[in-house]
């Protein structure tokens, strides 16, 4: 018998599996598709690299450097800061002890004055009661431009318009942001998951279709019957509903929009968010050959543009306007290579979540990034605890406890 069946291998699945095969227990990971990764995937096409969705690793990530050697993903870093689109053009805020030589750029932009820093800084700081992300904003005091600026890049992040998010984990994002240069791995993300897997066997194909909890739990895959001393569903809160009866936790969606123009519109690596409340749908875009030219053929470009997925999606005419207008050029003709409709992006975590390890029946365990927080370090995270939770649980049991 097994000791410990995972369903998914997703990157908390993953994570799980390489810390319970480092404690010497026997381990299964089931993965219903052709692939291991879940929401982390990069494509080939036509010579270009395509992530599922715009998505960065930020060596920060305390989980990250834990479970993989960061070095071997060979991060291709994009700026540390944002440009903004006006309509005078872009202006870029960057980290002044990262890039110099935009000191004067950025103090002269006019987007962040010192009131606009002092209620920036009071927002960061902010405790106590947890509260959406707007509420806590508007009670810091950000206002302005530099407030246009901030919704617009966290609701990319978050896949949230409406500034409903948790403001305590959004905190905890900026905070991460403000520590580490995020990128993306020279292979595609999906090398990220490929490096997670290096030292498990991923068992693909396999759609479990019931679980069952109890002192000897067990799994339905392909008519057969599985059995383990305990079983982690680390699968999206939807599948994991369905498999465990646990509460479902909401998604948040994202589009990304992949193009190849003939030009790359600017020559900085940094994510362009507007500066202009309300013209149009995109809330983050980047020229991703800028910061990794090997995402693209010799000669090539790519750029990405992405949208939140809200009850009414844009049509490509107004994407593909909206960019025009971020870059200041005309976007109409750029070759389209793909569109990613990512409905299940990100978990929802509205206000006063918290981090969780779950056993949700005798013997049956959750993991997953609505759990420990909607990132890649949540993800991670989520493994780690769910299987150091139930090490803790085997080891208390042989001694009786």
């Amino acid at each position: 018998m097994t000791d410990v069946l995972i369903v998914g291998a997703g990157l908390a699945g993953l994570r799980a599996a390489s810390v319970l095969r480092a404690a010497d227990l026997e381990v299964r990971v089931l993965e219903g598709s052709c692939r291991a990764g879940g929401r982390i995937a990069t494509d080939s096409v036509d010579g270009f690299l395509l992530d599922r969705g715009f998505a960065l690793v930020n060596p920060a990530y305390p989980e990250l450097r834990s479970a993989i050697d960061v070095d071997a993903l060979a991060l291709q870093r994009f700026g540390r800061g944002v440009a903004v689109a006006t309509d005078a053009g872009q202006t870029v805020l960057a980290d002044p002890l990262r890039h110099r030589s935009r000191v004067g750029e950025t103090l002269g932009s006019g987007i962040v004055t010192p009131r606009d820093a002092v209620a920036l800084a009071r927002w960061f700081a902010s405790r106590g009661r947890d509260r959406d992300l707007r509420g806590s904003l508007d009670a810091a005091g950000v206002t302005g431009q530099l407030r246009t600026v901030l919704d617009g890049f966290l609701s990319g992040v978050l896949a949230d318009t409406a500034g409903v998010t948790s403001a305590a984990f959004a905190r905890t994002l900026v905070g991460f942001f403000l520590r580490g240069t995020p990128g993306v791995p020279r292979a595609g993300m999906g090398h990220l998951a490929e490096l997670l897997a290096e030292d498990v066997a991923v068992e693909i194909g396999r759609r479990v279709t019931a679980v069952e909890p109890g002192e000897r739990p067990a799994v339905l895959v392909d008519g057969e019957r599985l059995e383990a001393s305990a079983v982690i569903v680390a699968t999206d809160p939807t599948t994991a509903g369905e498999l465990t009866g646990a509460p479902v936790r909401p998604m948040r969606g994202l589009t990304t929009w992949w193009f190849a123009p003939d030009a790359a519109p600017v020559d900085h690596p940094f994510i362009v968010v507007d500066g202009i409340r309300g013209r149009g749908p995109v809330v983050n875009t980047c020229v991703m050959t800028n910061a990794a030219p090997g995402y693209a053929p010799a000669g090539r470009h790519l750029v990405q543009a992405s949208t939140v997925l809200d009850d009414v999606a844009p049509s490509e005419a107004d994407v593909r306007a909206h960019v025009g207008l971020l870059y200041g050029t005309d976007a109409a003709a750029w070759p389209l290579l793909r569109r990613d409709v990512l409905p299940h992006a990100l978990p929802d975590l509205r206000a006063g979540w918290q981090p969780s390890t779950a056993e949700v029946a005798p013997g049956v365990h959750l993991a997953g990034d609505h759990l420990a927080g909607a990132s890649i370090n949540g993800a991670l995270a989520s493994g780690r605890r769910t299987a150091e939770a139930l090490l803790a649980a085997r080891a208390g049991h042989r001694h009786g406890r």
